[in-house]
């Protein structure tokens, strides 16, 4: 019997996943990406002889499906992971706090820098036991979680809005995309009891020790070429078609290629055309929320930390990222932020402005640097909204087409958006499409125009 063909659309985290563990399961493979690199939302862009990522992409010690995927792809050895967490917590006032993590077991692991976590009050800082040991409590898979706003939750149970703002924000902003406020409670407790409650070593922070299009470019590229897949660059797709015998045909450019599976990787609105919404509107109710990233070359080094959270600033997160950018001296900051709706409109010179003053506010050794190059990096569509209500919203890897499956972040996995997030769905989208065997069949041929994946 002749191996199983699948094909796979779109060459992002959640394509390549899913193409690599359909190789791995015996199927041959062939993967379109309509841009000419791999990498989908986790790229990196040239500048001036100096690599900028889209996006200052982490992942924690819990994120076992992409730390799994980065030892696919033989990259263990370009990432960095912390031995224990430790997060800098900085405010332009010059006072300074950090979350991390001792030896004692979860969820006492964080108690102690919790207790002097001194952009708190001291009554602030004994409220905050109530919550977390709440939310270890609750599980993220009940659904009636996903109709409570985490915000509210927090304020039922005895937390200030300065406390919500200075601390329950720097965990859900990067993580759900949205405020506290708007967060779904399912999707809130999936943080921050995988993340940080129910394993002591969890929250441990994980980033590329080289530029993305390194890592989840020419790595990967690597990697599926040494699996034997078909990697199909700089061509869109522009028809996928069903057959009555329940195969398909994906046509890109003069290409054709017949499957007996089609996994679809492709953003959000692509994905929404083959069904993965019941309606147009389900998709604008889900939603998507931007990211910005503020890149600054400074002409000297000016802070020691390979990262920090802020407070009372309108810097989220900043990291040190001089040595991945490829920079010989001086140093290269990249200012994080989640949410960017305030900042997604605005001008790169206004943007550039706002977040040199403030990186001057939190490092004194900054006011005396010089800008020697900036670049403002968007993704208006980064992330889905992470929501109340936006789980049901959110489809499964299977459509209601046999044979067509769906890969990305954005599917129903109970991750937020994140790369583990993607990883899954690839992975458990190519277990569904491994699993019809060779005999896939199926009614009602459906086809996709104007792809553009």
């Amino acid at each position: 019997m002749s191996p199983m063909r699948v094909g796979v659309v779109g060459g992002g985290l959640g394509g390549i996943a899913a193409a690599l563990a359909a190789s791995d399961g015996g199927a041959e493979v062939v993967l379109f990406e309509r841009r000419s690199v791999l990498g989908g939302l986790t790229s990196s862009v040239r500048r001036n002889g100096l690599s900028f990522d889209n996006g200052q992409h982490v992942f924690l010690r819990c994120c076992s499906a992409y730390r799994g995927f980065i030892d696919r792809i033989g990259a263990s050895d370009q990432v960095f992971l912390q031995a224990r967490l430790d997060v800098p917590v900085l405010s332009p006032d010059g006072s300074r706090a950090s979350i991390k993590r001792t030896a004692l077991p979860a969820p006492f692991h964080l108690s102690g820098s919790l207790a002097r976590y001194r952009h708190l009050s001291v009554g602030e800082r004994v409220r905050l036991g109530r919550p977390a040991l709440a939310l270890g409590r609750l599980d993220p898979d009940d659904p009636s979680l996903d109709s409570i706003s985490f915000g509210d939750w927090l304020a039922r149970k005895g937390q200030s809005e300065r406390a919500i703002e200075r601390l329950w924000n720097l965990i859900a902003l990067p993580t759900i995309n949205v405020s506290a406020r708007e967060a779904s409670l399912g999707l809130a407790t999936k943080v921050f009891r995988v993340g940080l409650l129910d394993r002591s070593d969890a929250g441990d922070i994980g980033w590329s020790k080289v530029p993305l299009a390194e890592l989840h470019g020419a790595m990967t590229a690597r990697a599926l070429a040494s699996s034997g897949v078909d990697t199909v660059l700089g061509i869109p797709v522009g028809a996928i078609a069903r057959s009555g015998a329940g195969t398909f045909t994906i046509r890109a450019g003069e290409r054709s290629e017949v499957v007996d599976a089609v996994i679809v990787a492709t953003p959000l609105r692509v994905s929404a055309a083959l069904g993965a919404f019941e309606s147009e509107a389900d998709l604008e109710r889900l939603g998507t929320s931007p990211i910005v990233n503020v890149h600054l070359v400074l002409d000297r080094k000016v802070t020691d930390l390979p990262f920090a959270a802020c407070v009372d600033s309108p810097v989220q997160f900043v990291f040190d990222r001089t040595v991945s950018s490829g920079a010989s001296s001086g140093q290269c900051l990249a200012v994080s932020l989640s949410a960017a709706d305030d900042y997604i409109a605005r001008g790169s010179s206004e943007l550039v402005d706002i977040f040199l003053e403030a990186v001057r506010e939190l490092f004194p050794a900054a006011r005396q640097a010089q800008l020697t190059d900036a670049l403002v990096t968007r993704e208006r569509a980064a992330t889905f909204r992470g929501g109340v209500g936006s789980r049901a919203l959110r489809p499964q890897t299977a459509t209601q087409v046999p044979g067509m499956f769906l890969a990305g972040a954005w599917c129903d996995t109970g991750w937020p958006a994140t790369m583990e997030g993607a990883v899954r769905a690839g992975q458990q989208a190519a277990a569904q499409a491994l699993a019809l065997g060779s005999g896939t069949s199926g009614k009602n041929p459906r086809q996709l125009e104007g792809a553009d994946a």
